[in-house]
């Protein structure tokens, strides 16, 4: 490692003042990509400013008919809290299946969705749950939220406080995972809702991403059976030493029907 300087952040503005301050300082929360890039010198930030303190920034709650959760709670935070399991316990399950028991202890729901690993678990639900992430200065639809390679719509200084989830009738994710990293290798979200479905991949492709021709079948029958029958280009897909474009192409409906099957059964 070398020398950096760190800040305790008062609130969001303070942290987005000190980041214009400071063009190399960086915002901090979990720290479990930021910290491992440091120590391989791939990022060197001159400042590590600590979001997770802010009041309110860890908080979960309903807001009407949906569930808000800020920015800096953790993912065990979220796996056990009462009102997510009641609300949508698919992102219970989602949040308790990320990494190992450290990282989610440490690891943050806003610190997932700003480094936007292509293989991440939370994309996947923020898409599929038609999600708003909320900053210090404008609500994000997911539609527009996730746009490459660890890349999003945020601005440099921009600070995600929170994310607000719809809730859903039905939903569930399944992933196939890395054993080692147990990121996803593929990784399905299913969410019904009155008449519609959206279904987002992640780990399958640069980004996190819909589904329309599952989507579509799903409108038309919400079985695993309807899932199963639609057939993925693999063109577009990523392929890598743990699985093949055309594997990957034959996970995404295989892992859609199991999901379906697990929010038919609630």
């Amino acid at each position: 490692m070398y020398a950096f300087q760190y800040e305790r952040a008062a609130d969001a503005k303070a942290a987005v003042d000190m980041l214009k301050a400071d063009g190399e300082a960086r915002f901090l929360g979990g720290g479990q990509s930021l910290l491992a890039s440091m120590k391989l010198r791939l990022a060197s930030p001159s400042t590590l400013i600590d979001v997770t303190r802010i009041p309110g920034m860890s908080a979960i709650r309903m807001e009407g008919d949906e569930l808000v959760i800020g920015a800096a709670a953790r993912h065990a935070d979220v796996a056990s809290n009462p009102e997510v399991m009641r609300r949508i316990p698919a992102l219970a399950v989602l949040a308790n299946g990320i990494g190992d028991r450290q990282v989610r202890a440490m690891g943050t729901l806003g610190g997932s969705l700003a480094n936007d690993d292509p293989a991440a678990d939370y994309p996947a639900a923020v898409l599929a749950l038609n999600a708003i992430i909320v900053t210090d200065r404008r609500n994000i639809a997911a539609d527009n939220f996730f746009k490459g390679l660890f890349e999003t719509a945020l601005s440099p200084d921009e600070l995600i406080t929170a994310v607000r989830f719809p809730q859903p009738d039905q939903a569930a994710y399944v992933k196939f995972r890395n054993p080692a990293s147990r990121f996803a290798l593929v990784g399905v979200m299913v969410a019904r809702t009155g008449k519609t479905v959206r279904v987002a991949v992640t780990g399958a492709a640069d980004k996190v991403f819909r589904a329309p021709a599952l989507e579509q079948a799903l409108c038309a029958a919400f079985t695993p059976a309807a899932a199963r029958a639609v057939r993925m280009d693999p063109s577009g897909l990523g392929a890598d030493l743990h699985a093949s474009a055309e594997y990957r192409a034959h996970l995404i409906p295989v892992l859609a029907s199991r999901a379906v099957e697990q929010a038919l059964k609630g």
